[in-house]
């Protein structure tokens, strides 16, 4: 697996584990939404102070977003899309 696509899967597995939108995750890491999207895609080449403000925003260690899976991982789905219900009082 190529550095991209690891990059790709722990970033929306992190993600994804914490409950977090694209658009939450890069306000919180103070990056634009369609960047962090973009290399959940593997199509953009982040640099190093990018996945420093990801990697503190999910309270991770930088070498965590580039860990390889397990050959029998299951590739992390997405959250659904739109918005979350109201939490009852």
């Amino acid at each position: 697996m190529k550095g991209r696509a690891i990059l790709a899967w722990n970033l929306r597995k992190l993600r994804t584990e914490r409950g977090l939108s694209q658009e939450k995750l890069a306000a919180d890491a103070a990056v634009d939404r369609a960047y962090l999207g973009g290399m959940e895609r593997e199509q953009e080449n982040p640099s190093i102070d990018a996945l420093d403000k990801v990697a503190a925003a999910l309270g991770v260690a930088l070498a965590d977003l580039f860990v390889a899976p397990a050959e029998n991982d299951i590739r992390p789905a997405p959250l659904r899309p739109g918005r979350r219900p109201a939490r009852g009082d």
